[in-house]
């Protein structure tokens, strides 16, 4: 049975002019219409919608957008490409966690020797790149007095030492936990009169669990996803075909399992 935009819409709460909007950004398969012109909506389309409205939450809708263009497209290797991608930045933030962390309770234990530099500061690309950040970023930290890295002589460039790169840390983990810059310094500032870091670990213990709720809605995603590419049997899915085992693959191969001597 045909069924209407405002079906769609009723199923995941949102307007039947968002259905249209889906439809037109490749979220949904193509949409065949009825003689009189009528979008005619299937099942098909229903699991599209649902699919993508479970990708959402962990992968932000930008890439659950662009994941569903791509398996419409019958390009499934790029759709599991930007599956990886997204599971790889969430990697990188908890090591940058980590790091976070060690930093936090090197201020915590006053062992300045940790924080003694092994080799020249980093310069502003270096850690722009080490925390995952534009340099306009750690700039803007600077212009706030967030951050106050020397200068090298004769070139004038920026250069991080060991405590900046520690301070870049922090602020980065109080602004990835929605901490506005005028909050940020006031953290900032709080550690430096008083040494405590007892705010610092309640926003990485805070941290933590977001990292936690995304990676497990990323999971609920991406099981969706697969269900969604393997489900349709008939021969133009082609992108079913290609998320299936192949028949003429081992048995192992088949069941996720290495052969021997792979």
């Amino acid at each position: 049975m045909a069924l209407r935009p405002v079906d769609l819409a009723r199923a995941v709460g949102v307007s039947a002019q968002q259905i249209r909007n889906y439809e037109d950004a490749g979220v949904l398969p193509p949409v065949p219409r009825s003689e009189s012109g009528y979008r005619q909506f299937s099942d098909r389309h229903r699991q599209a919608l649902l699919t993508f409205r479970a990708l959402m939450p962990g992968y932000g809708v930008v890439e659950a957008r662009a994941i569903m263009r791509s398996v419409h497209q019958g390009d499934v290797a790029a759709a599991l490409a930007l599956v990886d991608a997204v599971h790889a930045e969430v990697n990188d933030q908890r090591r940058q966690l980590r790091e976070t962390a060690a930093a936090v309770e090197t201020i915590a234990a006053g062992s300045p020797a940790a924080l003694e530099p092994a080799g020249p500061g980093l310069r502003v690309g270096e850690l722009a790149r080490r925390l995952g950040v534009r340099p306009s970023a750690l700039r803007t930290w600077e212009a706030f007095g967030l951050l106050t890295p020397a200068r090298e002589p004769g070139t004038s460039y920026r250069s991080y030492g060991p405590q900046d790169v520690r301070d870049a840390q922090l602020v980065h983990l109080l602004r990835q936990s929605r901490y506005g810059l005028p909050q940020v310094g006031q953290v900032l500032a709080e550690l430096r009169r008083t040494g405590s870091t007892e705010a610092l670990r309640a926003v990485l213990v805070q941290r933590r669990e977001q990292l936690t709720a995304r990676t497990l809605a990323m999971l609920d995603g991406a099981g969706r996803l697969h269900a969604y590419l393997t489900a349709d049997q008939s021969p133009d899915a082609s992108w079913a075909a290609a998320a299936r085992p192949s028949r003429t693959a081992s048995p192992a191969l088949a069941q996720g399992v290495p052969a021997h001597g792979s």
